[in-house]
């Protein structure tokens, strides 16, 4: 578990510095639309992309986490044996739900990259997006089966 909270940490890392160079084009952008008329194309493709990406890259240190939003209501009361279990299913769902969408992902992946399909302004290869979230996604997914398998209490809190 501890490798899977350390690549965990790295996509996290990744994910936070494209978000703040993503943030830093926005403000260059617009600050020199509206000042000198001045503009860097394509900023908005890029910010979805790039978005996009991050997001993926975000979810494994959640899992890792446990910032999951966990709805409690019916079972606060429930025995500790009861939570773990739960938790435990639940793990298991979230593994089996991240595990389908890094599968269709990959598909998307290899489909944007065999139609060479790019972005409409500026030509960047949508497969390049695809790439950087096939392996956050699958590593979701390893984490959530370890924490099936090995409890939720096990690694980070």
């Amino acid at each position: 578990m501890k490798l899977l909270e350390l690549l965990a940490k790295a996509c996290a890392v990744v994910a936070g510095v494209l978000m703040t160079v993503i943030t830093l084009m926005t403000c260059v952008s617009l600050i020199g639309r509206n000042t000198v008329g001045w503009t860097i194309v394509g900023d908005f493709e890029l910010s979805g992309a790039t978005a996009g990406a991050a997001i993926a890259l975000f979810l494994p240190w959640c899992q890792v986490r446990r910032g999951n939003i966990i709805v409690d209501f019916f079972t606060t009361r429930a025995p500790a044996a009861t939570n773990a279990a739960l938790d435990r299913l639940g793990a298991l769902l979230y593994a089996l739900a991240l595990g389908l969408m890094t599968w269709r992902t990959s598909i998307g992946g290899i489909n944007a990259w065999s139609s060479q399909s790019t972005t409409m302004m500026m030509g960047f290869p949508e497969w390049v997006v695809y790439a950087f979230m096939v392996p956050p996604l699958l590593l979701c997914t390893l984490i959530g089966l370890a924490q099936a398998t090995l409890g939720m209490d096990k690694g980070v809190r």
